[in-house]
């Protein structure tokens, strides 16, 4: 078995399915082997990695960025708990420009999605006590960093979560709209 890489709907966005093998003990997963992805088309060159916990379940991170020359590519997994993933194309000229896909993450499924660079990224956990890893492939910047309001209806993503109920940063809840957003993709 090999690791299965997959286009969403906007075909830049990949599921990345890595194949596990298993016994009484647990299992074991190969979870990222560069020559594999880049025969896949994913040429990241991965420098730092990330790890989150979100407490409470309805927990939302995003929609974020990084500008250039701090633009970041992501390989995203979960690594307890579950959440909705999503990655929203802001690359100006993009025939899928302001669309956006999602997909389920869990400790459970071992599916990761990679987003690359030019796209606004965000997550809400679907159960509490929920731990994500991710890699990128640039360094992150505190100038570059930024964010679009992860509810913003012009954008209309469905979450999975009642966003009456959602937990998010101060950052995150003053993000500008989307409307007010000028991609630097």
């Amino acid at each position: 078995m090999s690791i299965k890489i997959e286009a969403l709907a906007i075909p830049d966005v990949k599921l990345v399915t890595p194949p596990r093998f298993g016994d009484d003990r647990g299992f074991f997963s190969e979870t990222y082997n560069a020559e594999k992805f880049k025969a896949a088309g994913i040429d990241a060159d991965f420098v730092q990695d990330n790890h989150s916990l979100s407490a409470q379940t309805g927990t939302v991170r995003g929609l974020h960025f990084q500008a250039p020359p701090f633009a970041q590519a992501k390989l995203v997994r979960c690594l307890r708990g579950a959440i909705v993933d999503v990655a929203v194309d802001v690359r100006k000229g993009s025939p899928t420009y302001g669309k956006w896909v999602k997909a389920e993450l869990s400790a459970e499924n071992g599916v990761q999605i990679y987003v690359p660079r030019g796209f606004l990224h965000g997550f809400a956990t679907l159960v509490p006590d929920t731990e994500i890893a991710y890699k990128v492939d640039n360094y992150y910047s505190k100038e570059c960093d930024g964010a679009v309001i992860w509810n913003d209806p012009s954008l209309a993503i469905d979450w999975g979560i009642d966003p009456a109920t959602a937990t998010l940063s101060a950052k995150d809840s003053a993000a500008q709209s989307f409307a007010e957003f000028a991609s630097p993709f």
